[in-house]
């Protein structure tokens, strides 16, 4: 067959660094700090949730389309729980939607609502999923990028860059916040320009908010708590991160009833359902008390920190992530600007696997120099990995 087996379009996005990585983390016995899933499963009262569901026989079949009711209800519990002082509600029998995964929700958001030829304004770097989801709906991936401050040890959004970045053929805006890789968190402030660019563009926004709990320095603030924004924001969750169950992939859209329309209508085209007796247990998870998420979010917080010094004595340049499970290095003062060919031989120099954050770029040269690890790990593999990558200053 001469014709290409995959969609030349799709190609170009296949990040298979993830593989190639976790294949030599293997080879090597090496500790595997490149892909942003913990070493230890979530509470064991959720585990138990799902073992009495499947027992139960609840979600062994077709669960409906939607997601079990009790899910859905906790979905708009967890909302009004956390961001009722916002103003923030939704109904759980039309405008909640449970997906499989944040992946999933992604990507029938962007099937849904967009044509061939409509423009979308991503944050760059991106979780990989955006672009190729983008490209399956036919769409175009307008990048605006997070510039690093070296002084702050932070990234920072250009409000003027993205306003204009907007034209007659914008759709919608992709936002993730807290935000993968960088760990930037927006502001209050920042949330507040996008908003009003979209009311005043009128366009869409997707706001992947899957580290939601895991905020270490300022606030996280839905995009769809901000004047205007109910009606034109799709907003996505997941149980994965919050409660250590990447494997179950039960995620979540929250949207005015139009849009979870829309977005449904795609997704019945994907999984069409899934995840029938987890969405059961999470919905238990959802319902933990406040102390489950301070405990997450501070024991996160000093994993950060652990890794963070041992990545500064062995002379990265660090970026100090606001939130989420990954820190963003420089590799420059260690004498490199090739985050491939690093992230490739640390393995045998270190012992520890990195992920390039160039792959989640479309202005490559941007991220070159930039690598990725991720602290959701326990104490003592962080400690590990700070004592190998030690060795690199010496």
């Amino acid at each position: 067959m001469d014709r290409p087996l995959l969609n030349r379009r799709l190609a170009e996005f296949g990040t298979t660094i993830f593989a190639e990585m976790s294949a030599l983390a293997v080879r090597t016995n090496s500790l595997n700090l490149g892909q942003g899933f913990p070493d230890a499963d979530g509470p064991e009262e959720v585990r138990e949730a799902a073992v009495r569901a499947l027992r139960d026989g609840r979600g062994n079949q077709y669960p409906p389309g939607p997601g079990v009711p009790e899910l859905r209800t906790a979905v708009a519990a967890h909302q009004q729980r956390f961001y009722g002082h916002l103003g923030v509600t939704c109904d759980p029998d039309t405008e909640v939607l449970v997906t499989a995964g944040a992946t999933e929700a992604i990507a029938a958001s962007l099937l849904a609502l967009l044509e061939p030829g409509d423009e979308v304004i991503a944050l760059e770097p991106y979780y990989d999923s955006y672009a190729a989801c983008i490209a399956m709906a036919g769409g175009t991936r307008v990048p605006v990028t997070l510039r690093p401050d070296p002084e702050s040890g932070t990234y920072a959004l250009d409000l003027d860059e993205l306003r204009d970045a907007v034209t007659d053929r914008t759709r919608l805006i992709l936002l993730n916040t807290p935000h993968n890789p960088t760990g930037t968190v927006l502001s209050r402030d920042e949330l507040a320009e996008i908003a009003r660019l979209a009311c005043e563009r009128d366009l869409l926004v997707i706001t992947d908010e899957v580290y939601e709990h895991l905020v270490f320095e300022g606030e996280h603030l839905p995009l769809a708590s901000f004047p205007g924004m109910h009606g034109r924001t799709v907003t996505i969750g997941s149980a994965g991160k919050t409660f250590s169950f990447t494997g179950w992939k039960v995620g979540w859209v929250t949207a005015a009833p139009e849009l979870i329309s829309a977005v449904r209508s795609a997704k019945q085209f994907l999984t069409y359902v899934s995840a029938g007796p987890f969405q059961y247990a999470v919905a238990e998870a959802l319902a933990l008390p406040d102390g489950y998420f301070t405990a997450l979010r501070d024991d996160l917080r000093a994993k950060r920190d652990i890794l963070a010094r041992g990545l500064a004595d062995a002379g990265f340049g660090v970026y100090r992530p606001a939130g989420t499970y990954f820190i963003t290095t420089d590799i420059r003062p260690l004498g490199f600007d090739d985050g491939f060919a690093f992230c490739r031989a640390l393995p045998e120099r270190a012992g520890v696997v990195a992920i390039p954050n160039a792959v989640f770029y479309d202005h490559r040269d941007e991220g070159a120099p930039f690598v990725r690890f991720a602290f959701c790990k326990s104490t003592d593999v962080l400690q590990d990995a700070a004592a190998r990558l030690k060795t690199l200053a010496g």
